[in-house]
């Protein structure tokens, strides 16, 4: 193990563990073998279909672009968390376009991308709290991608579990940041909430505005298009 972390860090502390880059190539193999399993789990779903290279593009792109627009913060927390430029909404539509298992896998290798960035950590059931099981949480509007109002219904969802995660993570490993006049599940529940709500509320202004709507429908025609 001693080849994937390296010695404590002081830039989140005196208990930080930082990634050697040898522990950054083994979490982007995950991070490939999240992505392989998230497409073979669309062909599962359908074995008339094959996993096609536009199924393949489609989700990298999706990937790509969360990945950019978690980069435009329009607000960042004090502590971590930020109001980003509609990024978690290209992760809920991979899931939206195929299902909540490529979805998932998808928005886990996300979250995995993302502690690639800043690989410091606390403890690994930390880490695994706030990145992939967080973000893959986005995976989850997959459930209604058959539904009307899929886009809207999944995005929903999948922030709540976001949240959910996030949440948890707050009242287990970072309690000790909560002011002493509130309790630390309330300070999470605040916290966690101010920056996913206000991100979930301009997003579905934004897809619920008619000419959007139409274009990510027209999107998962092609997306989904043999």
């Amino acid at each position: 193990m001693e080849n994937f972390f390296a010695a404590p860090t002081d830039e989140w502390g005196g208990h930080a563990v930082k990634l050697t880059p040898a522990g950054i190539l083994a979490v982007i193999a995950v991070i490939a073998l999240l992505i392989l399993i998230a497409m073979g789990a669309n062909y599962r779903q359908s074995r008339s279909r094959k996993i096609t290279t536009k199924q393949l593009v489609f989700s990298s792109a999706a990937i790509a672009l969360a990945m950019v627009t978690s980069m435009i913060k329009l607000f960042e927390m004090p502590m971590g968390g930020s109001v980003t430029l509609l990024s978690m909404l290209f992760l809920t539509l991979v899931g939206y376009w195929y299902g909540p298992y490529a979805g998932i896998m998808t928005a886990m290798a996300f979250g995995l991308l993302q502690f690639v960035m800043e690989p410091i950590f606390y403890t690994l059931p930390q880490m695994l709290t706030d990145y992939p099981l967080a973000f893959g949480a986005l995976g989850l509007s997959g459930f209604f991608h058959k539904q009307k109002h899929g886009l809207v219904k999944g995005y929903i969802a999948g922030v709540l579990g976001r949240y959910f995660f996030s949440f948890l993570s707050g009242i287990l490993f970072f309690a000790a940041y909560a002011p002493d006049t509130m309790a630390a599940p309330v300070y999470s529940l605040v916290y966690n909430g101010s920056y996913l709500g206000a991100e979930a509320v301009v997003t579905l202004i934004v897809v619920s505005l008619p000419p959007v709507a139409n274009a990510l429908g027209q999107v998962k025609q092609l997306a989904f298009k043999e």
